[in-house]
């Protein structure tokens, strides 16, 4: 039996939760923070396509789910290694905003278990660490800083 593990990342933004969704869902501000680009509007239902400009590199997200301003659902990856994302909004006031990624799928008899995991936490928060200079601070040129091999 294959058990499947899943990944979790936290972060707290300065944010209304309105704004950071539409940070994730608006593909003329994805680019500011994670992406260079996406296709189109996420919504319930599409297939989406994610542009990393800077690495000649795309890929296709399946969206599972939406619920505005609360959760953003995803799958992505290879067939055989299909992940699921889910990206849960709380809002704490009007001004706080907990973001919680959950990534499900990663399978827990690979041998390459522990680094997989250590690499896809080290994505997210960087990724959200972007998100938070965008949002709070207006700073949109920190997500071309990753170095990949």
């Amino acid at each position: 039996m294959i058990l499947y593990m899943n990944n979790m990342t936290k972060f707290k933004i300065v944010i209304p939760a309105n704004e950071v969704f539409e940070a994730f869902v608006d593909p003329s501000k994805i680019g500011n923070f994670w992406f260079s680009s996406s296709s189109e509007r996420w919504e319930q239902g599409k297939t989406v396509t994610l542009k990393y400009d800077e690495y000649d590199a795309q890929l296709d997200i399946k969206i599972i789910e939406i619920e505005l301003n609360k959760k953003i659902a995803f799958k992505w990856g290879e067939a055989e290694e299909e992940h699921l994302v889910t990206i849960t909004l709380t809002e704490l006031d009007y001004s706080h905003t907990i973001i919680e990624v959950n990534e499900q799928g990663f399978n827990e008899n690979d041998d390459e278990l522990v680094h997989k995991l250590v690499d896809n936490k080290e994505g997210w928060v960087f990724m959200l660490t972007c998100l938070k200079g965008y949002l709070e601070f207006d700073v949109n040129n920190l997500r071309t800083g990753i170095v990949k091999d």
